[in-house]
């Protein structure tokens, strides 16, 4: 508590000001920031909203979250501190009131095969606990449920069925397994024990005793032979002890028939001994099969203990691609027909196959397609009845040398090359050429091993409960106790409620969708973001500032309001949520609400409004313009009719897709909408484009399970543009990217001054040692690589960011050194390089893109998706378009305030106008309604949708009466006409 002296009527009050109620930022200069200060309530919903590039992400992760974090490492001691070194402060004079701060953005999505949503949640975790201390063992055999025994149980069973029969108690040392023994049997006999059963046959144990090393063996030694009567009760008990002790928990009990004195191994239906075995381990009770005591790591694909042997856990493995080893089967062998062997040369493989052919008659110049299948399966197979390109042997054979003996066949010989432990990087990847992933043979993509497959809560396996989408496995458990028994749910109590209130927080933000086997890296930035957020639910911590970057990203309108109410339980339990937005609704339920403009980089960077939403609607500003309805993106006068040519794709069935078909207007704008995870991105992404990208460029690619796809004839190019990130390290940026930087490094080098001292082009490139700093190698930054947190990027102190020597800066185009050009934003850049056409054009474009506020050397790590995207979309319309070419764009709305979305539309309708045609997948209303041609997926997520519901223009839609998105366009439609 601080306190300040009021003097009221001469009486003077200690007045308390509490300072924890609001964060504040006194002389914020991070970038663009224009020296401002704020003041921000805490545990509020706070939205910060602006223009793109108008200094959002300065003020909230750049200022606030950079601080919290630099005040967290110096609260490390001295020691900790010297191997992670000091954090840049920000460019700020004070922050007061900031409380722990944790940050939650797009580009934290894990790309390791091995996370999945259920692992990054820990639903999963609780999970595999819930199985291993519930879950029922199944013979994965005869499907029976399997049993183990105390034992008391045993005594106890032998007493009821074999009372009154002569018992021979066995304890298993060796099963199935080759050797002589000798030592074994010595040692048996050293103890006292006087017999064994040697496969099947009771023998007496004598010195020197051993049996055929080649020949797989069965052993056991027996402990006691009795008859089952009351009187041998505590012999047989202590002999029961015993035999488990020594077959380690587990025994053979031999039931004598009469006339079988010797006890040899047969079966009882033919009136002779029958064999029983008994185990304190899970156990088969018909065929004898025992499980080890499950623990939590026996349900992990990230273990050893739980992990499908063949897969590792991935649940695909390479394997052998026969249309990339055979491309075309018109051609011979000769004129390299067989890939992996290439046309006719003097190579050792292919004079092996030379030899081969004339060994077997086979025909080197005949078409593949006319040899015979005999002949084909020698070549590739290395024998005439063929074999499986299925998986990846990776056994000790793989390094088998080739060399010796008969020729292998070029499937064994690429699988050899692939898994072999002596084969080079170099030979993995052109192996690779030839490989494909296939889902694992063994778990059927369930990345267990069978064993864990086979135990069962309520007839379902782990694997099985974790395809359930998220809302149908709330289901599941929401009464999973009434059909488990009394001591289950004893045990269980604890474990289902956190999988139940884990599960809720994912649904609360609308992945209900979602599966836990889901792989992370197919999340989009927005889902990554909601499942973080969901997590960050669950951990109910208090006193937390939070900072999210467009949670809203991916997002249907209809599931807005589940995300509002999220971040509001998030502020309830009593943290600060600082949320950086261009959503309407959200920015509309926030309880404060930001404004920073009113234009973007160095026009940008000051508070334009500040307070509640009603307040800011008052300010005259573009945000309160639009968010008012004063300012909206006019629906057009006419819809385009396109070329009349269409692209028809028949029986679409990847993931939830069922069996669609849908045609594709060219020539025209097309949207394709739907709520979250209806099928959009497995419609586009994963079925048109591979089979388009096959098509224009012969890529390998494979695209997901369809029928038939007609009009490929009227497309010579397509181009998908995403969100991934144009570089992962501070090296990249737009200039490089673009492509334009080779002509800025060539324009230097022909300055008199550079020829002067002979600096060619190269000199101009912080890739090149020599006109490149020396310490930070070119990058500006440099990297502190941080144990147990994220990397952190610091300037060089040597360059000062500049990333040249001082040598090279010395060299200037109308006064201005490399670095200065690339320090420049596009806007500037544009003005500076106008007198040069062929590079003023290709700045031009990102100025087009509404980019003009990023600089040229603006690290790709600091780039935001929709950034990134726009990138892109700026390099491919510097390029010329054919007029058939189709662009593929995956939410490029993201990171755009409105009024950037008007140029954002602005550059696609002029790729449509050129005669191309343009695929987006939105959400944002105000690129729907400006669609020629709508294709609607739905009706709801994951199982519940993957169905066609509309297909046809924007005034046709909102009729609808099935579509949840028809609802929004038709209210967006009427405010924009009014």
């Amino acid at each position: 508590m601080a306190k300040k002296i009021r003097e009221t009527n001469g009486v003077t009050d200690l007045v308390e000001k509490d300072l924890n109620e609001r964060i504040e930022i006194f002389g914020a200069r991070e970038h663009n920031l224009k020296n401002f200060d704020i003041s921000i309530p805490k545990n509020k919903l706070v939205v910060f909203t602006g223009v793109s590039g108008s200094g959002k992400s300065s003020l909230a992760f750049d200022t606030i979250y950079n601080e919290g974090q630099r005040r967290y490492m110096e609260s490390f001691s001295a020691y900790a501190r010297q191997f992670i070194g000091d954090m840049e402060r920000p460019d700020v004079d004070k922050i007061t009131g900031l409380s722990p701060v944790i940050s939650i953005e797009q580009k934290t999505t894990n790309k390791n095969p091995r996370s999945t949503v259920g692992t990054i949640t820990e639903i999963y975790d609780f999970l595999r606990l819930l199985y291993a201390r519930i879950g029922e063992a199944y013979s994965y055999n005869t499907g029976r449920k399997m049993v183990k025994f105390s034992e008391e149980e045993i005594v106890t069973n032998i007493f009821k069925k074999y009372n009154g029969k002569k018992i021979t108690l066995l304890a298993p040392l060796v099963r199935g397994r080759k050797g002589h023994y000798r030592e074994l049997f010595e040692d048996i006999r050293k103890k006292g024990f006087v017999k064994v059963r040697v496969d099947g046959e009771v023998l007496d144990l004598t010195p020197r005793m051993q049996v055929d090393r080649y020949k797989i063996h069965d052993i056991e030694v027996v402990i006691d032979r009795l008859k089952v009567e009351d009187e041998f009760k505590v012999r047989i008990s202590q002999s029961v002890q015993q035999t488990l002790k020594m077959g380690k928990d587990l025994m053979f009990l031999l039931v004598e028939s009469a006339g079988d004195a010797k006890g040899k191994n047969s079966k009882k239906d033919n009136g002779e001994s029958e064999v029983v075995q008994y185990s304190k381990q899970l156990m088969c009770d018909v065929t004898g099969i025992s499980y080890e005591e499950p623990s939590p790591n026996s349900f992990s694909f990230n273990s050893p203990y739980g992990a499908c042997p063949t897969c590792k856990g991935l649940g695909v493995v390479y394997a052998v691609s026969m249309d990339t080893v055979i491309p075309d089967n018109t051609k011979s062998i000769k004129e390299g027909g067989i890939a992996p062997l290439g046309e006719e040369r003097e190579a050792y493989m292919y004079r092996s196959v030379e030899q081969l052919a004339r060994k077997h008659k086979i025909n080197l110049d005949k078409p593949l397609k006319d040899l015979p299948e005999k002949a084909l399966n020698i070549l590739l197979y290395g024998n005439e009845n063929g074999g499986s390109v299925d998986d990846i042997d990776f056994d000790d054979n793989a390094n088998a040398s080739p060399y010796e003996g008969a020729f292998e066949g070029i499937i064994p010989m690429l699988k050899r090359w692939f898994a072999g432990s002596g084969s080079t990087e170099s030979m993995r990847e052109w192996v690779e050429k030839f490989m494909e992933l296939k889902t694992c043979p063994t778990c059927n993509g369930a990345r267990l091993k069978t064993e864990s497959l086979w135990f069962k809560v309520d007839e379902k396996n782990i694997s099985e409960l974790s395809d359930l989408n998220l809302d149908k496995l709330m289901v599941w458990f929401s009464d999973v106790e009434k059909r488990l028994s009394n001591k289950q749910n004893v045990i269980a109590k604890d474990v289902l409620k956190e999988i139940r209130e884990r599960l809720q927080f994912m649904l609360d933000v609308g992945l209900t969708y979602l599966t836990l086997n889901r792989p992370s890296r197919t999340l989009s930035g927005g889902e990554s973001q909601r499942i973080r957020l969901a997590t960050q639910i669950g951990s109910q911590l208090q006193g937390i500032t939070y900072i999210l970057d467009e949670p809203s990203i991916g997002l249907h309108q209809r599931d807005n309001h589940r995300l509002i109410t999220a971040l509001q339980n998030l502020r309830d339990i009593g943290n600060s949520v600082l949320v950086v937005e261009h959503d309407k609704d959200i920015m509309l339920a926030a309880d404060h609400l930001v404004d920073i403009g009113p234009r973007a980089g160095k026009h940008g960077g000051e508070i334009v409004a500040a307070g509640t939403p009603d307040e800011v609607l008052k300010i005259d500003s573009d945000t309160a313009h639009y968010l008012s309805g004063k300012k909206a993106i006019a629906v057009p006068g006419e819809r385009r009719k396109g070329n009349g040519k269409i692209l028809e794709l028949k029986g679409a069935k990847g993931n939830n897709l069922k069996d669609v078909s849908v045609k594709f207007p060219l020539g025209k704008l097309i949207v394709v909408t739907g709520v979250s995870g209806s099928g959009k991105s497995t419609l586009i992404n994963e079925t048109l484009y591979p089979i388009l990208s096959k098509h224009a460029y012969n890529s390998r690619t494979t695209p997901m399970d369809y029928k038939t796809v007609k009009g490929l004839e009227h497309i010579d190019k397509v181009i998908e543009i995403d969100q991934s990130p144009i570089g992962r390290t501070p090296r990249s940026n737009p200039a490089t990217y673009c492509g334009f930087f080779t002509e800025i490094r060539t324009l230097f080098a022909s300055v008199p001054e550079a020829k002067i001292r002979g600096y060619n082009a190269g000199r101009f490139s912080f890739n090149v040692k020599n006109g490149r700093c020396d310490l930070c190698e070119g990058g500006g930054m440099r990297v502190i690589e941080m144990n147990f947190l994220p990397d952190v990027y610091v300037h060089c102190e040597k360059c000062n960011g500049k990333r040249y020597n001082r040598e090279t800066l010395e060299i200037r185009y109308k006064g201005k050194s490399i670095s200065d050009v690339l320090d420049m934003t596009v806007d500037e850049a544009c003005e500076f390089f106008q007198p040069v056409p062929f590079l003023y054009r290709k700045i031009k474009v990102l100025q087009d893109v509404g980019l003009g506020y990023i600089t040229l050397g603006q690290s790709a790590v600091t780039l935001s998706g929709g950034e990134a995207q726009r990138v892109k979309l700026a390099t491919e319309l510097a390029k010329k378009d054919t007029g058939k070419t189709f662009y593929i764009l995956d939410e490029p709305t993201t990171g755009l305030h409105f009024q950037d979305i008007q140029h954002l539309l602005d550059v696609l309708n002029k790729l449509v106008d050129r005669g191309n045609s343009v695929l987006v997948i939105e959400h944002n209303l105000d690129v729907i309604k400006v669609a020629d041609h709508i294709i609607d997926l739905g009706p709801e997520g994951g199982d519940g949708g993957g169905t066609i519901l509309f297909e046809g223009t924007p005034e046709e839609m909102i009729k609808d009466k099935t579509s949840h998105t028809a609802k929004y366009l038709k209210i967006e439609m009427n405010g924009s006409n009014n």
